[in-house]
């Protein structure tokens, strides 16, 4: 059995997030890839990290500085880091990353920051080796991803390595550059890798336990789709279902692999 496990940014959202997900992943050793969202809320206050990068961006583009913004981001990595014991060097990345920062930077390469910052923690924590989405997820210039190229990519970078962590949202143009899916497109990044891998399961972890039957925000309690197909499941992404991206579906349908959405909070 090979599965490959996507946790999106409610599931890796802080420190206590962080230990669920690696205690999913020791417990089933058949997990031999991770994708990784960036950092979302840890309470209905809280800023993802996405948000906080794109506001940065923001300021940019108008030259107004945001050091503050960026503080706030490498506190929040660095909190993660320590509390974990990991050793990735969050310091020099944030450096790095603001050396590069000026407002020719593109909207897109610097938004792709924090699933690259959050999956090189999460590696780092699993043991796991880290490939960048950057060296493996190719779009051509008109948007469509390469699946070909792609495939390739990261079925090399999996048979190299055994144990991967990849980073969601993002890859790379034939220019080099770097393109962001839409939001949510970490879940498209998760059926690539589980379509590049012939994955026998394509498990998508997230803050609810499946498709339900109602929007719980609406409806107390309702009761769980136990099954559905892949035209359905589309379908319901397709009109606002949030749990899953739309462009999910179609990596996974034509290799013919079962999506279970999985609970990041009650793993059972």
């Amino acid at each position: 059995m090979l599965k490959v496990a996507k946790f999106g940014g409610s599931s890796v959202a802080g420190t206590e997030q962080f230990k669920k997900v690696k205690a999913i992943v020791d417990r089933d050793p058949n997990i031999k890839v991770v994708v990784v969202s960036a950092a979302g809320k840890r309470s209905s206050d809280d800023h993802k990290l996405t948000d906080l990068l794109y506001l940065c961006h923001a300021h940019l583009s108008y030259g107004v500085p945001c050091d503050d913004i960026i503080h706030t981001i490498e506190q929040r990595l660095c909190q993660i880091r320590d509390e974990l014991g990991i050793s990735f060097d969050v310091g020099s990345e944030m450096e790095k990353l603001e050396k590069s920062m000026s407002k020719d930077m593109s909207a897109d390469e610097l938004v792709s920051r924090g699933e690259y910052l959050t999956s090189r923690l999460m590696a780092d924590y699993l043991g796991f080796q880290f490939v960048d989405a950057a060296d493996c997820v190719f779009f051509s210039f008109d948007g469509q991803i390469d699946r070909e190229k792609t495939y390739g990519a990261i079925a090399g970078a999996y048979e190299k390595y055994g144990r991967i962590v990849i980073p969601g949202f993002y890859g790379r143009l034939p220019n080099g550059r770097i393109r962001v899916m839409t939001r949510g497109g970490s879940d498209i990044s998760g059926a690539l890798a589980a379509a590049a891998i012939d994955a026998d399961v394509y498990e998508n972890w997230t803050d609810v336990s499946g498709f339900l039957m109602a929007d719980p925000k609406i409806v107390p309690d309702p009761r769980p789709i136990e099954r559905i197909t892949y035209a359905e499941l589309r379908e319901l992404s397709y009109i606002g279902a949030q749990v899953l991206h739309e462009g999910t579906v179609s990596p996974v349908r034509e290799k013919n692999i079962p999506l279970n959405i999985r609970n990041t909070n009650q793993p059972e």
